[in-house]
């Protein structure tokens, strides 16, 4: 799918990029748009859209390969923390549709503004949330 792909075009050699790591299931490359310094995104060889779309077994070797990837920016750029970041569906941010993880060095807790706010709630109101997604499972 290199015709229309940014990503795939990046995995199969047709668009340049700076790659930081890969094997036989993932290429990780530094992202053109560094939000920290290292801002690193871990892909799958295999054209997927989304979440919803790559599969249990290719997410986990796709997180083996973002797993060690990490372990190279925190050898080589020493950051104080680490956070891993996917977005499934243009709602949720998501500009490529491949998916794709971020992996974003930490330096500063100011490095980059939260995603959400966070909202306590009472355990008893989350109930019938529970029970509609359990639903889902069984349908």
């Amino acid at each position: 799918m290199t015709g229309t792909c940014t990503f795939c075009g990046i995995v199969a050699g047709e668009i340049p990029a700076e790659i930081v790591y890969s094997d036989e299931h993932a290429v990780a490359f530094l992202d053109i748009s560094q939000a920290t310094r290292g801002h690193t995104l871990v892909v799958p060889r295999e054209h997927c859209r989304d979440l919803t779309d790559i599969g249990p077994d290719r997410a986990g070797l796709l997180m083996g390969a973002a797993v060690h990837t990490a372990a190279l920016l925190r050898r080589a750029l020493e950051p104080g923390g680490m956070n891993i970041w996917h977005a499934t569906g243009p709602t949720a941010w998501q500009t490529v549709f491949h998916f794709h993880l971020h992996l974003l060095p930490r330096y500063t807790p100011e490095d980059l503004k939260r995603a959400w706010t966070h909202r306590d709630l009472p355990l008893s109101s989350l109930s019938p949330l529970a029970d509609r997604i359990r639903a889902a499972a069984a349908s």
